[in-house]
């Protein structure tokens, strides 16, 4: 009888074990997932600033000499993302292209002038900044006129900012969440134990005694439920690399090692400070209070 009885609390005890690393995991993958989404929106989000260009329009007196020394310096800024220089006979030769016929046969000279484009870092892409930038240029000699679309870096700048509040209010939503979900597993995990907890400090055992095995079970079942997550964000990832190639994920070590780590730390943080709060509160139960 006694072997059938240690069966059924081994039984029992490595059910609640699953449960709580299943729980774990569960939650961690979906917290996963939601920081691979806040992590690459910005990288999205930054290639499509850098994809926005300051044009620079040269005065004609400006010579060939002064226009390479500008472009120098223009390269060494720190706003600069890439400079790419145009001069009036290509701009023709493109518009021309563009329009379907040589449009200088009837003005009889080429009224375009030379030109820089300047495709600026995206922490300098902003309505206020971009507007410095247009005033810098504008009072330099070598400038005759600076164009951008400033409409368009209005509509990035605010969609960005909205797309990032309402990112992050999902994400503290789903924080809250795992935290929630994990330390409620965990409660009930310990929760069969309270009889065990109580005997130990009946017979004097310390309560960081009692405790300190619980959070090592708690660490070591977290540390599981976070492998196991990561192998599913693993496998989402493949999958969305070959879904999604211009992505780059399974290039950008970064992101994947700030993700992996992120997970770990989640796993081992909240199941320590769930399985503290836990074990706190039934040390502090009168033995009466055990049966509620």
């Amino acid at each position: 009888m006694a072997s059938k009885f240690e069966k059924y609390q081994k039984r029992r005890l490595a059910s609640s074990y699953i449960s709580v690393v299943v729980s774990i995991a569960l939650v961690l993958f979906m917290v996963g997932i939601l920081g691979l989404i806040l992590l690459k929106s910005t990288l999205v989000s930054n290639r499509i600033k850098e994809k926005v260009a300051i044009t620079l329009f040269l005065k004609d007196n400006v010579s060939k000499k002064q226009i390479n020394s500008f472009k120098a310096a223009l390269e060494k800024e720190p706003f600069a993302k890439r400079i790419i220089y145009t001069s009036k006979t290509q701009a023709a030769k493109q518009y021309s292209k563009e329009i379907g016929e040589d449009f200088m046969k009837f003005l009889g000279e080429n009224p375009l002038k030379n030109g820089i484009d300047i495709y600026v870092k995206a922490d300098f892409v902003t309505p206020e900044k971009m507007e410095v930038l247009e005033t810098k240029f504008l009072k330099n000699a070598f400038v005759a006129d600076v164009t951008y679309d400033k409409v368009l870096i209005g509509l990035i700048t605010k969609n960005i900012k909205r797309i990032s509040f309402w990112l992050l209010v999902i994400s503290g939503f789903f924080a809250l969440l795992a935290i929630i979900l994990i330390n409620s597993s965990i409660r009930l995990s310990i929760y069969a134990k309270r009889f065990n907890i109580k005997t130990m400090q009946m017979v004097g055992a310390t309560k960081s005694f009692i405790r300190k095995p619980f959070i090592w079970q708690s660490i070591k079942l977290g540390f599981i439920g976070a492998l196991v997550a990561l192998i599913g964000l693993v496998a989402v990832i493949f999958y969305l690399d070959k879904l999604a190639p211009s992505l780059g994920l399974l290039k950008d070590y970064i992101t994947l090692g700030y993700l992996a780590v992120g997970v770990i730390i989640a796993a081992i943080v909240i199941t320590y400070a769930s399985t503290f709060l836990a074990t706190q509160r039934f040390l502090n139960l009168q033995t009466d209070e055990l049966h509620y």
